[in-house]
């Protein structure tokens, strides 16, 4: 009667025991493995800035002047100094190369005075600067080249020129809002590309800068 009782007693505890430990087994095998293969949520997992800051695009416009300028074999009097004026600008920065530098797009308009003669151009110029601006460093290096356009030549000239950029500059973002400015100087230099004739000059520019 009491091994009966005991028997009673003991029995459904001992199964009790047996299937817990079959539960609480660990899953192996390709179960386990399935878990560590589940699609990533590259929407929670983006690092990407959208709070309106130089790491999306930013637009710059610019107003400078030439400070020196020299031309070759443009104008009627072989060479001349100072035919460098009056210069305007926009740049978009259409995208970034691997976080190390910027890729843009620069649209200049630059006005001349050769002897009596008032050229004036459009500069398409694609460039890039570093630092990124993403790195929020102020100070930037930057170079390019593209295609000019003479709206009004010098006569006798090619309207079509090779132009080329070395610049340096000072940028600060966001100042007031999305709204910041820079600072700019360098080189802006170009070549007649079907007729002789050259133009080397310095020059300073500073504008606003807004991020977007």
């Amino acid at each position: 009667m009491r091994v009966k009782t005991f028997l009673s007693l003991i029995l459904p505890l001992f199964l009790s025991s047996i299937a817990t430990a079959q539960d609480s087994q660990p899953v192996v095998g390709r179960d386990a493995a399935a878990k560590y293969f589940q699609p990533r949520d590259t929407a929670s997992s983006s690092s990407f800035n959208t709070g309106g800051g130089p790491s999306d695009h930013y637009l710059a416009l610019h107003f400078g002047r030439y400070m020196a300028s020299q031309s070759y074999d443009w104008g009627k009097n072989g060479q001349e100094d100072d035919v460098g004026k009056n210069q305007f600008g926009v740049t978009y920065r259409v995208g970034e190369w691997y976080n190390s530098m910027d890729m843009l797009l620069r649209i200049d308009y630059s006005e001349y005075d050769l002897g009596g003669e008032t050229p004036n151009k459009l500069a398409f110029v694609p460039m890039i600067m570093f630092p990124d601006a993403t790195s929020r460093f102020p100070l930037y290096f930057g170079a390019g080249a593209g295609l000019g356009v003479f709206f009004k030549q010098a006569s006798g000239k090619s309207a079509l020129s090779l132009d080329y950029q070395v610049v340096a500059g000072a940028r600060f973002f966001n100042i007031f809002e999305n709204t910041g400015f820079f600072i700019e100087a360098g080189l802006k230099n170009h070549l007649l590309i079907l007729s002789s004739g050259q133009f080397n000059g310095t020059f300073l520019a500073t504008g606003l800068v807004f991020t977007f």
